[in-house]
């Protein structure tokens, strides 16, 4: 994943619906809001495009000079220490999610979850997503990766391969589930956050949970401003994220609270391989379910 790309792939999917699914899988609604996720990566790219686009346009005897983002000493090295205790091999966390956004009639809606996340770098990441449009499991063992709805009793597969983000964009692109907080499991999500920012500042100390916490803002290249709560020490765990689109129509927003991280989790390998009961149907996409296409 692109250092300068990969923050906007990544957060602009927490814009819409975890896993981007209505709350079974059966139905034209699941397409529906994968299709609107695709319009709205399109469209923060654009915006950016036309905003420097309309941008005087320097003279060629006059180059301009070299871009210097405006990164306060506080956010770099709250953020680094942060890289540093996330790129544990191994991890696990809860997060409890909001997504904001206008459905298709111009009227905001908030969609709740609970994601309890297990990963193992480079390529072992399992998610559980239970939410206000249902469950979903998605498991990834470094060849397969699997989303599993146990509500229908329906699984997908597919063959998949890489770091965990590669995955990831896999999984998105070929079975339209997307998983919000993929950042936070790069190889190094310091990088990928500081990478796309072109002013990073501290705004505050914040008390989470009777934790004193690092309040960060980030305004993105990309056209996405990143609010970040991280502990105030030398570990700089993250307790709550918010991203905002202010390219978009009604400033759409996701929100994350972390609870229950652990750096050293008792993981195996096999919490992330998919094994499905013998009571479920494998599916090819969600659009099966509907009919429109065939399974097997």
């Amino acid at each position: 994943m692109e250092v300068c790309h990969g923050l906007r792939r990544t957060l602009t999917k927490g814009r819409r619906p975890a896993g981007a699914t209505n709350r079974s899988v059966d139905g034209a609604g699941v397409r529906g809001v994968t299709t609107t996720l695709r319009n709205v990566v399109q469209t923060v790219a654009f915006g950016v495009l036309v905003g420097y686009a309309t941008l005087p346009t320097a003279r060629a005897d006059e180059p301009a000079p070299p871009f210097k983002p405006a990164i306060s000493d506080e956010a770099a090295t709250a953020i680094s220490q942060m890289g540093k205790t996330l790129r544990a091999t191994d991890l696990s966390v809860t997060a409890r999610t909001i997504s904001e956004y206008l459905d298709e009639f111009g009227q905001p809606l908030h969609i709740f979850h609970t994601i309890k996340i297990a990963a193992r770098r480079p390529n072992r990441i399992a998610v559980e997503f239970i939410g206000d449009d249902g469950r979903h499991d998605l498991f990834y063992d470094g060849k397969a990766a699997s989303v599993f709805f146990p509500d229908s009793k329906k699984y997908m597969t597919i063959s998949a391969s890489g770091d965990i983000p590669s995955a990831l964009d896999e999984i998105a692109d070929k079975l339209g589930i997307d998983f919000p907080l993929g950042v936070l499991f790069s190889s190094s999500p310091d990088e990928v956050l500081l990478g796309d920012a072109m002013a990073a500042r501290q705004v505050g100390i914040a008390t989470i949970d009777g934790v004193e916490c690092r309040h960060l803002l980030f305004s993105q290249k990309s056209g996405i401003d990143v609010e970040l709560w991280v502990e105030k020490n030398e570990a700089a765990t993250p307790h709550r994220l918010v991203v905002t689109y202010p390219l978009l129509q009604g400033h759409p927003s996701f929100v994350a609270e972390f609870t229950s991280w652990n750096t050293h989790p008792p993981l195996s390998d096999s919490e992330f391989t998919f094994a499905p009961p013998a009571d479920v149907k494998k599916i090819l996409t969600p659009a099966v379910a509907s009919g429109t296409e065939g399974s097997n």
